[in-house]
């Protein structure tokens, strides 16, 4: 099992605001879409319900607490421990949102940040904070789009650690 995540940040790791994204960019979605294609990807509920469908041509997996919930498109999970039980042999993105983010960062092997140098000051979801020194980062692409400058950045970790 290869566990990643994905995210798209500012300079204080801001993620979204009214359950959207804060930024959108064109590259951005271009670099996720190709980077997580033909993987599985893991999301909170309210992460699924912000898409306008199931991603296509991924496995998606959506952790929610009610036992009713379902998603079109989509599995559901009960548990950060059953999506990790049932995707043992896969590629996996961890999509969001923050507390699915945190939940998984022990596992997580590659995190792929689109670094924006930008600041929302009434964002209210962030991506946790990290030990980078914990990881190798790879400057992927550096670009602007909107007027907003930013890169893709991969960070691996160094040290192998295990998942639940």
């Amino acid at each position: 099992m290869s566990i990643s995540m994905i995210a798209a940040v500012g300079k204080n790791n801001e993620l979204g605001k009214n359950n959207d994204l804060i930024w959108h960019f064109k590259e951005d979605m271009q670099f996720f879409k190709a980077t997580t294609t033909g993987a599985t990807v893991i999301m909170g509920r309210k992460t699924f319900e912000s898409l306008p469908k199931a991603l296509p041509n991924r496995r998606n997996i959506v952790i929610s607490g009610n036992p009713n919930y379902q998603a079109q498109g989509a599995e559901v999970v009960k548990s950060v421990e059953e999506a990790v039980d049932i995707t043992k042999d896969e590629k996996v993105f961890i999509i969001g949102g923050a507390s699915i983010y945190k939940a998984f960062l022990p596992c997580c092997e590659e995190i792929y940040l689109t670094e924006i140098e930008a600041e929302c000051e009434d964002a209210e979801t962030y991506f946790p904070e990290f030990n980078k020194n914990d990881y190798s980062r790879e400057v992927i692409k550096i670009s602007s789009e909107n007027g907003y400058d930013f890169s893709f950045v991969k960070y691996k970790k160094l040290k192998e650690r295990g998942c639940h």
